[in-house]
């Protein structure tokens, strides 16, 4: 039997408590905020998506950054493990589109409730409104952990403190400082899974939301990134399933110096879209093109492709030219986008960037620097894309940092 100290009581904090404690282990958890779990409260829009039903490899392809890291852990404790352990502890869930997984309360303090069930009847000690300040590294088996309101001497500690993102619940980077006083490097910081400001943000399209369009982002001449789904133009600039995906892949590039390209009709290739402007014409001749493109187009996008189109609003369909229609047919399939830059983390659903996987064990979750010392979740440098994969990255490294003590 070991002393275990695990600092943080989210997701990941929560399972390696518990697990390390089903092995016979003595556990204390150690949490800041006067409530476990505060950040799951907010996950999927207060439902929490706890896991996405999908096998360890499809998992692994919506990791963003530290897939091959995250291989042994995936296994280990995969999706179908996590939905497992609810159900066994009296919370049935339900399997929703794109296989994300809620419980069928759509309640989230549920699955909060259950992860602290289960580490209270495996024995953990839980100590909340605690912080931890410092950590000490006492000999080559043992490490101290200096709190607001104790000293304690342990065999094993696990850090599952979290990253930046959604301060508010007590994220606030404090790991980071931990693992440096360990001497771990730290993968500069970056929010994911957050929108975007654009350079001149596009006011009379605020609140238009889109469905099946095509948002491609290149970086000098590759293109990292390209896919369907659905965008929200806000205030700032833009939202939405797709841009929350977009962030992932380009947070740690220089967003001004990205190309980002809107394709509004990917259904219809130039030739398609061009018989459907033809036909359009010469039905509506008489009208304004303002109204016409109403039939392609939110109001509120149709006066931005207009002018990115070089096309004057109150000509009539029947006197615009086959240039003029080349044109509009270039600013519906290849609209620019300028970014400025991300929102902040206090708006990011994950952070990216953290412990450097290259000092953390993969098989282990056990730091390779200093023996018996681990980190789990968002701590590390690690981060995917929505639909519950963060939660399962949570999930499946808390549990192999348990067992691994």
């Amino acid at each position: 039997m070991k002393n275990v100290i695990v600092v943080g009581g989210g997701a990941s904090g929560l399972m390696a408590a518990y697990t390390a404690a089903s092995k016979g282990h003595r556990v204390t958890l150690i949490e800041k905020n006067e409530k476990l779990g505060k950040k799951i409260y907010i996950t999927g829009k207060g439902r929490c998506n706890l896991t996405n039903d999908c096998d360890p490899s499809e998992f692994l392809e919506n990791v963003v950054h530290g897939g091959k890291f995250l291989t042994s852990a995936a296994y280990a404790f995969p999706a179908d493990a996590t939905m497992k352990f609810f159900e066994e502890r009296g919370l049935p869930l339900k399997v929703e589109r794109g296989n994300r997984v809620f419980p069928v309360s759509d309640k989230a303090s549920d699955v909060t409730k259950i992860l602290e069930r289960a580490c209270k009847i495996a024995g953990v000690t839980i100590n909340l409104n605690e912080e931890m300040h410092d950590i000490r590294i006492l000999q080559s088996t043992m490490c101290g952990i200096i709190t607001t309101k104790a000293t304690y001497t342990c065999d094993a500690a696990v850090i599952a403190t979290g990253g930046l993102s959604y301060p508010s619940t007590g994220s606030t980077g404090d790991g980071y400082n931990f693992a440096k006083q360990a001497g771990h490097k730290i993968v500069l910081p970056v929010p994911s899974l957050v929108g975007f400001e654009l350079m001149q943000p596009l006011s009379s399209a605020q609140g238009t939301s889109l469905k099946n369009v095509c948002l491609t982002a290149r970086y000098g001449n590759k293109t990292i990134f390209s896919r369907q789904g659905e965008l929200l133009f806000t205030h700032y600039g833009i939202s939405g399933p797709l841009v929350l995906s977009l962030s992932a892949n380009i947070n740690r590039l220089p967003a001004e110096k990205c190309e980002l390209i809107l394709d509004f009709k990917p259904a219809l290739d130039h030739e398609k879209l061009q018989t459907r402007l033809l036909r359009d014409f010469s039905e509506r001749k008489n009208e304004q093109i303002k109204s016409v493109m109403r039939g392609l187009l939110p109001a509120g996008l149709v006066y931005p492709v207009l002018k990115q189109a070089a096309v004057d609003p109150i000509k009539k369909a029947n006197s615009i030219q086959r240039a003029e229609r080349e044109r509009l047919i270039g600013a519906l399939k290849s609209f620019p986008l300028f970014l400025k830059k991300l929102r902040s983390f206090s708006e990011a659903v994950v952070t990216a960037g953290g412990v450097d996987l290259t000092q953390i064990n993969p098989k282990t979750m056990e730091s390779k620097l200093i023996r018996n010392l681990y980190f789990c979740g968002e701590v590390l440098d690690v981060d995917a894309y929505t639909g519950g994969f963060n939660l399962q990255i949570a999930f499946s490294s808390g549990f192999l940092a348990g067992n691994s003590i």
